[in-house]
């Protein structure tokens, strides 16, 4: 089962004692969680200042340094608008990667989302679909991309509600069936949600992620010491299910 690592997100400097943000730190984190069981990492670059960032100096920075630690392990950047909220701007940057990341994630509800998609696909790299909604679900289908997805991610992250984002991901995950959509899935939380959708994405037998993008709290409700605790977790959780 994919379990990916999460290791920082847009969360902001101070929210965690352990959250990665250099790419110092990133690498140091990323080997941290691989061998705490995690078979992929998805990375927010940063700035030196914590912002977060997609220009490719700082994604080359971050590439390179999580590569050197974690040699063979796939590696994925963001594309989101808290990365760059200039739709063409972003477009620019992305073309600019001389270091490329193995796949990148494309919110579908974003501006600019469909030319970034081709654009991805184009240059080799793989692309995750994120699905945050049906709506969302249907931009995918009617773009034609979906069997060319290395993975869709279902993303109820809206739903702070354990109830209501159970009931997205049932919608979402029925209307890609419906639509045909063959590419592997990925379902996760945020927050509330985490632990109970991780659970969820499990039993339906998608592929799973956590880290402190997603949380900041292990199931009981307590601090995680960091990613690679909650990885851990995340992966004996999953092989109480198999």
């Amino acid at each position: 089962m994919l379990l990916k690592a999460c290791l920082n997100g847009d969360r902001r400097p101070g929210d965690h004692d352990a959250l990665p943000l250099s790419a110092e730190a990133l690498a140091r984190d990323a080997r941290r969680a691989c061998d705490a069981g995690a078979n992929a990492l998805h990375i927010h670059p940063r700035r030196s200042d914590g912002s977060p960032a997609i220009e490719p100096d700082v994604c080359a920075a971050v590439l390179r340094a999580v590569r050197a630690t974690c040699p063979g392990m796939p590696v994925g950047l963001t594309t989101n608008t808290a990365s760059e909220p200039d739709a063409i701007r972003r477009l620019a940057l992305v073309d600019a990667w001389e270091v490329r990341p193995d796949f990148v994630s494309v919110n579908l509800g974003e501006a600019g989302a469909a030319a970034l998609c081709e654009r991805i696909l184009s240059r080799g790299i793989g692309l995750e679909a994120g699905v945050w909604s049906v709506a969302d679900a249907e931009a995918l289908l009617a773009l034609g991309i979906a069997g060319r997805c290395l993975r869709v991610l279902i993303e109820v992250v809206r739903e702070r509600d354990v109830s209501a984002a159970l009931t997205a991901a049932d919608a979402i995950d029925e209307r890609l069936s419906a639509g045909g959509a063959s590419a592997p899935r990925l379902l996760h939380g945020y927050g509330a949600t985490a632990w109970p959708v991780l659970d969820a994405a499990i039993r339906r037998g998608h592929g799973i992620r956590i880290g402190l993008e997603d949380t900041l709290h292990l199931p009981d409700g307590s601090l995680a010491r960091d990613n690679a605790e909650l990885v851990a977790t995340a992966r004996e959780r999953a092989s109480r299910s198999a």
